[in-house]
């Protein structure tokens, strides 16, 4: 039995400490503010786990969670059929190929700032390409003013910029099923239907984890586009718990209660994605 050579764990060990010590001096420091009061001169008290009580108790989180999971729930149900189907319509060879390639990954190089900036001079009513076209042919479009109309244009922004994401992996996937399977479809008679559920689907069950975990990670942290979209507006209809966590954090400089709302937040955030994790990878082979 050939000896396994584990020296190159000394090379990643600086990298590893790095990055560990990065993450932990943080962490601690957001663990430290959660259990502490304050009244300002840096004079600090302890508090137990009153902000978490606080916290787990307050109808304002609630509702910002309640819309969080609304809108990670949407985009899911959204992207990953979207970013499937369209990866299925993809050519696997020939001069289109990278085309198409270097199309879908265009969204996904341009800064989250700028993206909701574009978007917002986009949906404008008065000079907004999309806002001036829906007010003229008769509807009444104006995200300042209407939750709906703010709630559509977000969740259509984030289908822009995140599925390119979802088409890249799941053409990844079908790039790597071998032409053998599709020949035996093909001598048995297979319709197109039959090859994606018999075929294609099972052969994408670990790249669509993938790209569950990631697109519900990314939305469920997503800050940037949407406040610059909206501002959490109108009134409070777009404010994700991103959003709320840094208007508590640096609005109202509290920082006991933003401390404890992040690690809930993220305890959230991790609970969520293990569940998921587990369900879809239950009936893998060890």
């Amino acid at each position: 039995m050939k000896k396994q050579n584990q020296k190159a764990w000394f090379l990643v060990a600086p990298v590893v400490l790095l990055v560990a010590f990065n993450a932990l001096v943080p962490l601690m420091t957001v663990v430290n503010y959660s259990v502490q009061e304050t009244f300002g001169n840096n004079q600090f008290f302890w508090h137990g786990l009153g902000w978490f009580v606080d916290i787990l108790h307050s109808e304002r989180f609630h509702a910002a969670l309640g819309r969080q999971l609304m809108f990670t729930g949407i985009i899911l149900v959204i992207e990953i059929p979207l970013g499937v189907a369209i990866a299925l319509c993809m050519p696997k060879k020939g001069f289109w190929v990278p085309v198409c390639l270097v199309l879908m990954a265009l969204p996904l190089l341009i800064p989250w700032n700028v993206v909701g900036a574009m978007w917002n001079i986009f949906t404008l009513p008065d000079i907004g390409l999309m806002g001036y076209s829906l007010n003229a042919i008769g509807i009444d479009y104006n995200m300042t003013r209407s939750p709906i109309a703010a709630w559509a244009t977000m969740v259509l922004m984030d289908v822009w910029h995140w599925t390119s994401l979802v088409v890249l992996l799941a053409y990844a996937g079908l790039t790597s099923i071998p032409d053998a399977y599709y020949q035996a479809a093909k001598i048995d008679g297979a319709k197109r239907w039959a090859v994606f559920r018999y075929i294609q689907l099972p052969k994408l069950k670990q790249v669509l984890t993938i790209a569950i975990l990631l697109r519900f990670m990314d939305s469920f942290m997503i800050y940037t586009e949407p406040f610059v979209l909206t501002g959490g507006g109108p009134g409070n209809s777009t404010t994700l718990l991103s959003i709320d966590l840094v208007k508590v954090a640096l609005g109202q400089f509290d920082l006991g209660p933003a401390a404890a709302m992040s690690l809930i937040y993220f305890s959230i955030t991790l609970l969520v994605s293990w569940v998921f994790y587990t369900l879809m990878t239950k009936d893998d082979p060890e």
